[in-house]
């Protein structure tokens, strides 16, 4: 039984904005979230069955201030349309809420967030997790399956199946969809492309 850590709240779309400003006015942020353009938080339903948690916004989220809608955001919506799921109806969010990247010429090469930066926005992710309430949780990543839990978990031996983490949270690991954008042949990227939207239509059926 899920604790009363993950709940909704009375009014999740208040409490989401009043997470979010707080956030945004945090004095103590990682030095190096001063380069990002804007904090990229939480998008959907305040209340919603599945949740999913990305590693951290790339250069085309930072942008726009929205999660999932550079590349590998385009690739998990064809990936959700070809499982059955309506985005709209569902809260995409980041474990890391700031770009994280090391600029190079005109180019802003992601980092990936360390142990620190995953510790210091864990908190802020378990409380939207709190008000948004989902069914499942679906981590996008490994990234975004240490924030979850607490621990570092190898994705090849979690995928597609469901964990729970002491906080009574439902998770289900796969993969992050920008690790089919890095793979190096056709073949091999429409295997893992499928089995990618078969664990998305085996998330979809949790909460159904």
């Amino acid at each position: 039984m899920a604790s009363d850590l993950f709940s909704t709240t009375v009014d999740p779309a208040a409490a989401l904005r009043a997470l979010r400003d707080e956030l945004a006015k945090r004095n103590d942020l990682p030095p190096w979230t001063a380069e990002a353009t804007q904090l990229v938080f939480g998008e959907g339903p305040p209340v919603a069955p599945l949740l999913f948690v990305g590693e951290q916004p790339g250069d085309e989220e930072d942008l726009a201030g929205r999660p999932f809608v550079g590349p590998a955001g385009r690739m998990f919506d064809r990936a959700a349309i070809e499982a059955g799921i309506d985005r709209p109806m569902t809260y995409v969010t980041n474990a890391v809420k700031h770009f994280k990247f090391k600029p190079t010429g005109r180019r802003r090469l992601h980092q990936s967030p360390d142990a620190g930066d995953i510790a210091y926005y864990r908190p802020f992710l378990k409380r939207e997790i709190a008000i948004v309430g989902p069914q499942l949780v679906v981590s996008l990543g490994a990234t975004a399956l240490r924030a979850l839990t607490g621990k570092p978990l190898a994705i090849g031996k979690t995928r597609g199946e469901v964990l729970e983490t002491a906080d009574g949270l439902k998770v289900f690991p796969t993969i992050h969809p920008s690790y089919l954008l890095r793979l190096p042949d056709a073949e091999s990227k429409a295997r893992e492309y499928a089995r990618f939207v078969a664990e998305l239509k085996q998330a979809k059926r949790e909460v159904a």
